[in-house]
């Protein structure tokens, strides 16, 4: 049986759907969740192993989010030690803020970063519950770094997300639960595939690699952090840009 499950929100596609096939090679129970649960029903039943599950859940939504972790919690098998949450979830509502809606900040930092919050508390307080172990990791962005043209609702978004892992991380470090996250640059993505390749190519010239990331170079950093290995590391964000943005 196994002894470690782990939560995935945006899994239908790009970094999550990466990110869930990382943890399942490593012999890790998958939970799959996205707005689009026949996305995330997808990705479930092209992992490798038994017992994955995809389901629908919009992050941004307490009501659906708490009934989501506690029918998985529900589900969990006896033999589950150690949790591992990988807030994946995304979207851009990219514009100049001089003509950006109230409604495409509010969608933005819904799904960003409230999401990212929903999620991380109802999975923790079910971990505190029963006394188990684990990690989160949160994906935010170089964006929240340094910003970015027509982006103040994502970058505002992410560079939230790192604040908040930080706090999580001094709230339950006492708890066995560590919080860390990345920033991934540049990545081949369908959020990607939206920006000109004009502009994609101007990116590429700022990279140090001189690549495009994939998806897998994520989920490898995450799997890194949610695991043994990273057992002391604990509030801390890394950057997987190739060198963008340093």
């Amino acid at each position: 049986m196994a002894t470690s499950i782990a939560l995935v929100t945006g899994a239908g596609s790009g970094i999550g759907r990466a990110v869930c096939r990382r943890f399942a090679q490593a012999g890790i129970q998958v939970m799959a969740i996205d707005r689009n649960g026949d996305e995330a029903k997808s990705t479930a039943s092209a992992l490798e192993g038994a017992g994955h599950q995809g389901m629908s859940c919009d992050v941004a939504s307490q009501t659906q989010v708490n009934e989501t972790v506690e029918n998985i919690i529900k589900s969990m098998g006896k033999d589950i030690r150690t949790v591992s949450l990988i807030n994946s979830a995304g979207i851009t509502r990219d514009k100049g803020f001089l003509k950006m809606t109230e409604e495409e900040w509010d969608a933005v930092n819904d799904v960003n970063l409230k999401g990212t919050f929903l999620t991380t508390q109802a999975v923790c307080r079910a971990m505190v519950t029963k006394g188990l172990t684990g990690s989160i990791v949160n994906i935010s962005s170089i964006s929240g770094k340094g910003g970015n043209m027509g982006q103040a609702n994502y970058a505002a978004s992410k560079s939230g997300v790192v604040g908040f892992t930080k706090t999580v991380a001094k709230e339950l470090g006492s708890k066995n639960i560590r919080c860390n996250a990345i920033m991934p640059g540049m990545i081949e993505t369908p959020m990607i595939a939206t920006i000109p390749d004009k502009v994609q190519a101007m990116v590429k010239q700022m990279i140090p690699m001189g690549e495009i990331g994939k998806p897998e170079d994520i989920a490898n950093a995450c799997f890194f952090l949610s695991s043994d290995q990273a057992r002391y590391i604990t509030g801390q964000t890394i950057e997987v840009t190739g060198g963008l943005g340093m």
